[in-house]
């Protein structure tokens, strides 16, 4: 039983251990968000007595802090500063998003750089005017060309955060709906950075490798253990 119960213990910080690593490997995505493992546990008894304890990672929460904006001047590059994600059309059904870097497709429709269309509050496809000679967005997601409003980009925010499914590196699907963003504006000039501290990532990044090489010291003993019961037995 101590044997399995420490199997749970490292599976569960080898899955946080590559949650860490993914975020490291992020940390020059633009609109990526943290990620970390919430750990649950299991008590057998909680009244007098024995009893046994079981821990496991058996969830996900996404960090939804605000990260860098970093100026770029790009007319459609385009960053949040408060709650809110971007709503884009993929394959696979709409996705949210904070990494605003936008770009006009052959179309003239507003795309990520993936293809995927950037939605306005409607839901409906950004079309902007090949020949327009400028573009301005608004702090509210209004999108003028040469002066004249033609569309407005949709904010949105998840019900329930806690349910974000991440779908790629920068996506997600908010499983539970999501409600226009009413307190989030619209930075044109900016995209926003990865919300990831490499020094706290490193820092946790060394407290699970140690914590793992306790587990595995652990089962190494305990193999020994029960290897010399079994001789002695025998």
């Amino acid at each position: 039983m101590s044997s399995y119960i420490s199997l749970t213990r490292q599976s569960g910080l080898m899955a946080e251990m590559r949650t860490i690593a993914n975020n490291m490997a992020n940390l020059s995505t633009t609109g990526f968000r943290r990620e970390g493992v919430i750990f649950s546990e299991w008590v057998s008894s909680a009244g007098e007595g024995p009893s046994t304890s079981m821990g496991a990672a058996r969830g996900r929460n996404v960090d939804l802090s605000q990260g860098p904006l970093n100026r770029t001047g790009g007319t459609l590059d385009l960053a949040i500063e408060g709650e809110g994600f971007f709503t884009v059309e993929t394959p696979d059904g709409p996705r949210l998003t904070r990494a605003g870097a936008f770009q006009p497709s052959g179309n003239g429709d507003l795309v990520t750089p993936d293809g995927h269309l950037v939605l306005d509050a409607g839901g409906a496809p950004i079309f902007v005017p090949p020949d327009a000679r400028g573009v301005a967005v608004a702090a509210d997601g209004t999108v003028s060309a040469d002066g004249r409003p033609i569309s407005q980009i949709g904010l949105v925010v998840p019900r329930d955060p806690t349910e974000l499914e991440r779908t790629g590196d920068t996506l997600f699907r908010a499983e539970g709906g999501t409600d226009p963003a009413e307190s989030a504006t619209i930075l044109q000039g900016f995209v926003e950075g990865a919300n990831v501290n490499q020094v706290l990532e490193l820092a946790r990044m060394i407290e699970v490798q140690r914590a793992y090489e306790l587990g595995q010291g652990f089962l190494d003993r305990e193999s020994k253990r029960v290897s010399s019961v079994i001789e002695t037995l025998g």
